[in-house]
């Protein structure tokens, strides 16, 4: 079926289908994309099912936050043990850690002993290998694809994760009027489980060998602080996600209470958001052709843009048509970082450098979500879901004054370098005559090509003058977490 898929798909994406573990592949990762579209609406609805008198909107916050936080504590503390591990074995222990543990819950819900200490403990352990599973996705198929292939790889992953954030919540809404959502968390097991064999009976070609040293999630940071440009991509991608998190605990409240409604609402609104995000996945190419770091800063805007109409409470469909808006502007963002990432980073450090990623991506939406758990003990649902619209906002335009600041303070640089190499030559004759004392009447202030270079870049970027503003983000914002040590402390 996927390779006669082949024949009707944009001319970018066909070559795809010819690469065989790609093709064996993609309907596994739907699958359990399908899963975990499902445990969206199922997680939160349990864990509203299973909280106290009041404290409906910290346990919800606290779940979805330890349905992927542990996974950054995984990277960071089994790093040294599971760097020598190949993408395919990371992305199997991940797959089968989650079917058992996911399996649990509906076993405990038979059983009446799922409580919400249980739920959490669960939920957070089945996370454990979440960000090496991640970045072993992504990082598979890098051996099998050159450059131009990679994005579109990256766009139809991207497009299946979407597809399933249309379909899995409604099937799930559909399911939570019949069943408890804890056998929908089961469903979502079986899918790991189905991934854990698919990819561990296919034959994969080996990975080139990375240098000596450059296994941990460790050295995968030390990529980004030697590539700004790509650093500042992390720290806007943080700051995105941090401020999206509280929208997952916001919404089913919203629903719940604002709008009086139950599962298949909530259902509604993540395949809202996963329909407007199909289809913004895949004009990714296109997007490929814009200016990369104006585009981001755009899609962080327009997403902030399409949670505004969150604050109107007494009908659903204001709110609807919003976050399909907000799921076609975020449709490409994680197909083009992702490319960019691939593009950038050393050969044979791919795995690493996207664990490490991972490991600290996947700490910013949880974070959020526990904040937005605990400011719904004090503020509405749509008060805070508009407020995560205009976070976003004021995030890209702080981040696009920065940059502009900085791309005129470089481009300043270059053209008084260009100025002084211009004169350096006919300087050179005026002088090549004079006696060595007339030397010491050339000023002394005059800029040197060593000077500013040691003065403006770090010498392993290059000349500051291929600075882009994007990595002037990054320098700067390196700059600042060294100089905020002190206040952290």
């Amino acid at each position: 079926m996927f390779s006669s898929l082949g024949h009707v798909l944009p001319g970018a994406y066909r070559p795809l289908f010819a690469v065989r573990p790609f093709r064996r592949l993609l309907p596994v990762f739907a699958l359990s994309d399908l899963g975990d579209g499902m445990s969206t609406v199922a997680v939160a609805w349990l864990a509203l099912s299973l909280a106290p008198q009041g404290g409906q909107g910290a346990l919800v916050g606290i779940c979805v936050a330890a349905y992927t936080l542990p996974g950054a504590l995984g990277a960071l503390v089994l790093g040294r043990r599971l760097r020598r591990l190949s993408a395919q074995r990371l992305l199997v222990a991940d797959a089968v850690l989650r079917a058992l543990l996911l399996g649990l819950i509906p076993v405990g819900w038979l059983t009446g002993v799922l409580g919400p200490v249980g739920y959490v403990v669960l939920l957070g352990a089945s996370s454990l290998f979440h960000a090496w599973g991640k970045a072993g996705k992504y990082a598979l198929f890098a051996p099998l694809l050159d450059d131009g292939l990679r994005l579109a790889a990256n766009s139809v992953l991207s497009t299946s994760l979407s597809t399933a954030t249309v379909l899995g919540p409604v099937l799930a809404g559909l399911l939570a009027g019949a069943v408890s959502p804890a056998w929908i968390i089961g469903l979502d097991a079986v899918t790991f489980a189905v991934l854990a064999v698919q990819v561990g009976r296919i034959a994969l070609p080996a990975a080139p060998a990375g240098p000596p040293g450059a296994g941990g999630t460790r050295q995968g940071l030390g990529v980004f602080r030697h590539h700004p440009e790509l650093l500042g991509l992390l720290v806007l991608t943080w700051l995105f996600n941090l401020a999206y998190g509280p929208v997952e605990v916001a919404l089913p409240l919203f629903v719940a209470r604002s709008l009086d409604d139950g599962a298949g609402l909530l259902g509604a609104y993540w395949a809202a958001f996963g329909a407007g995000a199909v289809v913004g996945a895949l004009g990714a190419g296109a997007a490929r052709r814009l200016p990369l770091w104006p585009t981001m800063l755009a899609i962080v805007a327009g997403h902030g843009i399409g949670l505004l109409p969150f604050a109107v409470a007494h009908t659903p469909v204001p709110s609807l048509i919003g976050f399909a808006a907000a799921g076609v502007v975020y449709g490409p963002y994680s197909a083009l970082s992702l490319a960019l990432l691939q593009e950038r980073a050393p050969s044979g450090s791919l795995t690493t450098v996207l664990a490490a990623r991972s490991a600290v991506l996947i700490t910013a939406s949880p974070l959020g979500a526990t904040l937005g758990g605990l400011l719904l003990n004090r503020v509405a649902a749509p008060v805070l879901l508009v407020g995560c619209g205009l976070a976003m906002i004021l995030i890209a335009a702080l981040a696009s004054l920065v940059a502009l600041a900085l791309a005129v303070s470089v481009r300043g640089r270059q053209a008084v370098r260009r100025c002084w190499r211009a004169t350096a030559p006919a300087t050179a004759r005026t002088v090549a005559g004079a006696p060595s004392d007339a030397l010491s009447d050339a000023p002394s202030d005059a800029p040197s090509d060593t000077a500013d270079t040691a003065d403006t870049a770090d010498p392993r970027a290059g000349d500051p003058a291929d600075v882009t503003p994007g990595a002037a983000v990054g320098v700067t914002v390196r700059r600042g977490m060294t100089g905020s040590r002190r206040s952290d402390t």
